[in-house]
C-alpha cells in the first residue's frame, strides 16, 4: 500500500496502481458513484489542476475489489457502500447470506460438471477407435 505524507497527494494513476486496477477502472467506478471525483484545484490554466486522491480512496478501491472477489456485483457493492453509512446490519447480513446461497449453488453445479467430465475422461481411452466421448458430448 502507498504511504502518504499528506492527505490527497496521489494522481489518478498513482491511485490506480496502489489499488491494483487501471486508470479507466477508477474512472468507471467514479461514473458509477463508487469512488468520489475530487474537485479539480484551480491552477490558472484552462483545465485547472490535477485531481488528487488520498488514503480513503485507496481504502474504497480495496473495499470494492474485496467485495468483487466475494462475488458481489458493482450494483450490490454500491448498496453496501450506502449501507456502510447506516447502522442497517440486517440488510448487509441478508446480502451476504444471499451471496453464500449463490456460491453454494455454483459449487454444486461445478461439482456436477466435474463429475460428468470425470466420467467422460474415464470413458475416453484411445483403444476403442471410436470418437472421443468428451468431444461427442460437446457437439451440438
Amino acid at each position: 500500500m502507498v504511504r502518504l505524507q499528506d492527505e490527497n497527494q496521489m494522481s489518478i494513476g498513482q491511485l490506480a496502481r496502489a489499488g491494483g486496477v487501471g486508470v479507466e477502472t477508477v474512472r468507471y467506478y467514479q461514473r458509477l458513484g463508487l469512488i468520489a471525483l475530487p474537485a479539480r484545484p484551480s491552477s490558472g490554466g484552462l483545465s485547472g489542476g490535477t485531481r488528487k486522491y488520498g488514503a480513503p480512496d485507496i481504502e474504497r478501491l480495496s473495499f470494492i475489489r474485496s467485495a468483487q472477489a466475494a462475488g458481489f456485483t458493482l450494483k450490490q457493492i454500491a448498496r453496501l457502500i450506502e449501507l456502510d453509512a447506516t447502522s442497517d446490519r440486517a440488510e448487509v447480513r441478508q446480502m451476504a447470506r444471499s451471496r453464500i446461497d449463490a456460491l453454494d449453488l455454483q459449487i454444486k453445479e461445478l461439482k456436477r460438471a466435474r463429475a460428468s467430465l470425470n466420467r467422460l475422461a474415464d470413458r475416453c481411452d484411445d483403444t476403442d477407435g471410436g470418437p472421443c466421448p468428451i468431444l461427442k458430448a460437446f457437439e451440438v
